[in-house]
């Protein structure tokens, strides 16, 4: 038998991911985790990690790994939106996100900034009094739109006061779930609209579209290697409130990306070499410039190719449990709590396994106590709802209604979350 090729192609994504065959679940855990690590620099030492210098100022590990997730969750929710109606595809979307930042929010800003605020002050007295309280602060955050501040009480302007924390925010991770809740409800109207099933092609020309905004700002920019486009220009989106459009922009890009890959799934090769050549491409771009234009999109099929290629022991992680959502809205306030109360004099090693466990610690309760039991909520459907189907099914001729329950279940979403 002739040994295979490097270059020769093992099958395409279509053949080879299945929604128990792939190891998601340990590279979303690894992006979360990437994440906490990243910000470790900045919460306690007041500058970003090693890769914002190396890559010329371009991105940073914490960047990066939110990149990531958007490719993924292009992917999977762009899966879940072709396969279900879009009243179930909006309840399992908000199911997924919405239960477990809530918990995030109660925990911080209820738990965790008082009894910093304590820590602080010997007392609670003016805590929950305080013009930009923990009231304030919910009501501002509970949609992830931010509107109602970064700090609780002024726990956190006075650990900068201080000298221990150098971020205003209590929980600065926040940032980018309103733009995947954005993402989302494009999505969404992308399936209600039947273009993800009737015309597909629309989502890779929308993805060339905002390639070529990041080129155009790429060949303006003073610098191959800085950062394209105007941060500061934003837009107001009802619900969500203010969105930069540099961000729109680059996170809406890389979820097409995503997307992409699923809907022509059946003509992306898994093909070693050309995963060789990305890694090239990523290495080449982080060093000389042209990430956001060359680089995402090798970074993107390098997620997909270790999806598939990744030993089969890896597929198992995240597949019951999955505490990458955890962590991720989880860590930014266990590092600006062990920040406040000193720990970076014990250096980054120790500081970064305490916020590590520290953090699993809180994405495991958040899992067991919160994420998973909403995720059974999945197939839940309102009584008015329910008593409709079972008048039309007793209307019905003979057969119809159990081949509309095996068409029910022919459009389960998989098993990894998203």
């Amino acid at each position: 038998m002739r040994p295979r090729s490097l270059f020769q192609s093992r099958g395409t994504l279509a053949e080879l991911f299945s929604g128990r065959a792939n190891s998601f679940g340990l590279l979303r855990l690894l992006l979360a985790s990437s994440v906490v690590v990243s910000h470790v620099y900045p919460l306690a030492w007041g500058h970003l990690d090693p890769l914002w210098k190396r890559s010329g100022e371009q991105t940073d590990l914490g960047k990066m790994a939110v990149i990531g997730f958007f490719v993924l969750s292009g992917f999977m929710i762009t899966g879940s939106g072709r396969r279900i109606t879009i009243g179930r595809y909006s309840w399992h979307r908000a199911l997924r996100i919405m239960p477990g930042l809530w918990g995030s929010l109660v925990v911080s800003t209820l738990v965790i900034m008082p009894l910093l605020y304590r820590w602080q002050h010997h007392t609670l007295n003016g805590f929950w009094s305080h013009p930009n309280g923990p009231k304030t602060y919910l009501s501002g955050t509970w949609n992830t739109s931010l509107t109602g501040g970064w700090d609780v009480s002024g726990v956190i302007a006075e650990g900068v006061r201080r000298h221990t924390n150098f971020d205003q925010s209590v929980n600065g991770a926040l940032w980018s779930l309103k733009y995947e809740i954005l993402c989302y409800i494009v999505v969404g109207l992308l399936a209600a609209g039947g273009v993800l099933l009737r015309a597909r092609r629309f989502v890779p020309l929308t993805a060339v579209a905002l390639w070529g905004l990041i080129i155009n700002d790429w060949i303006d920019a003073p610098a191959w290697r800085g950062i394209p486009g105007d941060l500061g220009s934003a837009v107001n989106v009802p619900f969500l409130g203010p969105l930069v459009f540099h961000y729109i922009v680059h996170l809406g890009f890389v979820f097409m990306i995503g997307a992409t890959f699923q809907l022509y799934r059946e003509r992306v090769p898994i093909n070693d070499g050309l995963a060789l050549a990305c890694v090239l491409v990523f290495l080449a771009t982080l060093q000389w410039g042209g990430l956001f234009v060359f680089g995402y999109p090798a970074f993107a099929y390098l997620l997909f190719w270790l999806a598939i290629r990744l030993p089969r022991p890896f597929q198992k992680v995240g597949r019951k449990r999955d505490y990458s959502y955890g962590i991720y809205i989880y860590g930014f306030t266990v590092e600006q709590s062990l920040a406040m109360l000193g720990y970076a004099k014990y250096g980054k090693p120790v500081f970064l396994a305490c916020a590590l466990a520290g953090t699993v610690a809180l994405a495991a309760l958040s899992w067991h106590l919160i994420e998973s039991p909403a995720m059974k909520l999945k197939d839940w459907t309102p009584g008015p709802v329910r008593r409709l189907k079972a008048r039309r099914a007793a209307a019905a001729p003979a057969g119809t209604a159990e081949q509309a329950d095996r068409e029910q279940d022919a459009v389960r979403p998989p098993t990894v979350s998203a």
